[in-house]
C-alpha cells in the first residue's frame, strides 16, 4: 500500500505521517517504510538541497517544477516501486500533489503541464490514500514563529501563494474525493491521528483500490 500526506507547510502533515507509521508498524509487524519528498534517496537528497536554499532566489518557476519531478522520477524508481513489488508500505511525505498545488496552484505554471510531467515522474504510481491535513494560512506563521526556524526557499514565497496553494489543495481534493482524505489541522494532534489511523485502516481492509 502506498499513502502519501499533503498540506501547506507547518500543517502537521509531518507529525501525523509519523504518528501513523508508527501505528501501522505497531498493529501489524509489516515492513512500513516513511519517506519525505523531495528526497529519499541520495540523488533525490541533493536535489532538496537546491530546491530549499534560500540563496537560490534565480531559480525559474519552471526549473523549480523539473527539478521536484526529477527528485521524484529518482524515488519511484529506485526505492517506491521495489518496496511496493514486496507487498510494503510505504508513506510519504508529499508527492505529486505538492507540485500540482505549489508549481501549479502556487507558481502559475499550465495545470495541464503539471500533470503531464506528474504522470511521467510517478511512471505511472498513484497513491491508494492521500490525506491532507489542512490549516489557515494565518496559522503558517504563528507556527513559523513557535518553531523559530528559518524559512526555507519555499516556505519565503508569501501570503498570497500559500492562499493559492491551499485553494489548490482543497480542489484536487474535491475532484478526487475516492482518493482524498481531508483533515481540519487546527484539532488536537491526538485526534487527528485517531481519525487519519481509522480512514487507513478501512483502506488496509479493501481488498481492492476504490477508483478516484
Amino acid at each position: 500500500m502506498f499513502l502519501t500526506f499533503e498540506g501547506v507547510d507547518c500543517s502537521g502533515k509531518t507529525t501525523q505521517a509519523a504518528l501513523l507509521v508508527d501505528a501501522l508498524r505497531a498493529r501489524s509487524g509489516a515492513v512500513v517504510h516513511f519517506i519525505r519528498e523531495p528526497g529519499g534517496t541520495a540523488i533525490s537528497e541533493r536535489l532538496r538541497e537546491i530546491l530549499l536554499d534560500r540563496s537560490n532566489l534565480e531559480l525559474s518557476e519552471l526549473t523549480e517544477l523539473f527539478l521536484f519531478s526529477a527528485s521524484r522520477a529518482q524515488l519511484v524508481a529506485r526505492f517506491i516501486l521495489p518496496a511496493l513489488a514486496r507487498g510494503e508500505i510505504v508513506v510519504c511525505d508529499r508527492f505529486y500533489d505538492s507540485t500540482t498545488a505549489y508549481q501549479g496552484y502556487g507558481r502559475g505554471l499550465d495545470l495541464d503541464a503539471v500533470r503531464r510531467i506528474n504522470a511521467v515522474a510517478a511512471a505511472g504510481t498513484d497513491p491508494d490514500l492521500t490525506v491532507l491535513v489542512d490549516i489557515p494560512v494565518d496559522e503558517i506563521e504563528v507556527r513559523k514563529r513557535a518553531s523559530g526556524s528559518l524559512p526555507d526557499r519555499m516556505e519565503s514565497a508569501g501570503r498570497a501563494f500559500y492562499e493559492r496553494v491551499r485553494r489548490g489543495y482543497l480542489t484536487i481534493a474535491r475532484e478526487q474525493p475516492g482518493r482524498f482524505a481531508v483533515f481540519d489541522g487546527m484539532r488536537n494532534v491526538n485526534d487527528i491521528a485517531l481519525d487519519i489511523r481509522r480512514a487507513v485502516e478501512e483502506r488496509l481492509e479493501q481488498p481492492h483500490r476504490e477508483e478516484k
